[in-house]
């Protein structure tokens, strides 16, 4: 199911580092980025966290909240966010509701075999809570910067 700016964002509720639990409830009234990221710790994932925590400043000055999402479990996501110093949520979604909800869980394929998931993609939503713009299948280098010029035309 693809995403399409002006559609709403679907509803969600799943536990985050630091004990929380974010919801699209929760982000009512802010602009929020939804990072989707195949797995903690793996070269590209680590660049594009880390590209996304560096721009944290910039983010929060333009009232956007920065969350990534995985279907890691919790306890890797805390080893990831503290190894790396990330000062934004990670968000748990062991079931894949939210990934099959936002249309990031897919099948793949490498070296022949095919495999389900996630497409790295960004979701940009708007402070009406529906969606401002979708970024499919990310390349890393660059890919923060870009969001957070859109978060700020917002």
């Amino acid at each position: 199911m693809a995403l399409n700016p002006g559609d709403p964002a679907p509803d969600f509720s799943l536990p985050a580092t630091g004990g929380e639990t974010i919801s699209l409830t929760s982000l009512k009234g802010r602009k929020a980025v939804l990072y989707f990221y195949p797995k903690d710790d793996t070269s590209g994932c680590t660049l594009e966290a880390k590209a996304f925590n560096d721009l944290r400043d910039a983010f929060a000055a333009a009232d956007t909240v920065v969350i990534g999402i995985s279907p890691d479990p919790m306890k890797s996501h805390d080893k990831f966010r503290e190894k790396y110093g990330l000062d934004f949520p990670l968000v748990s979604d062991e079931e894949k509701a939210m990934l099959q909800a936002y249309g990031v869980w897919v099948e793949k394929s490498m070296y022949g075999r095919k495999y389900m998931g996630v497409e790295r993609t960004t979701v940009l939503i708007g402070r009406d809570g529906r969606i401002a713009q979708v970024w499919p299948k990310v390349k890393v280098p660059g890919h923060a910067d870009a969001v957070l010029k859109a978060a700020r035309a917002l």
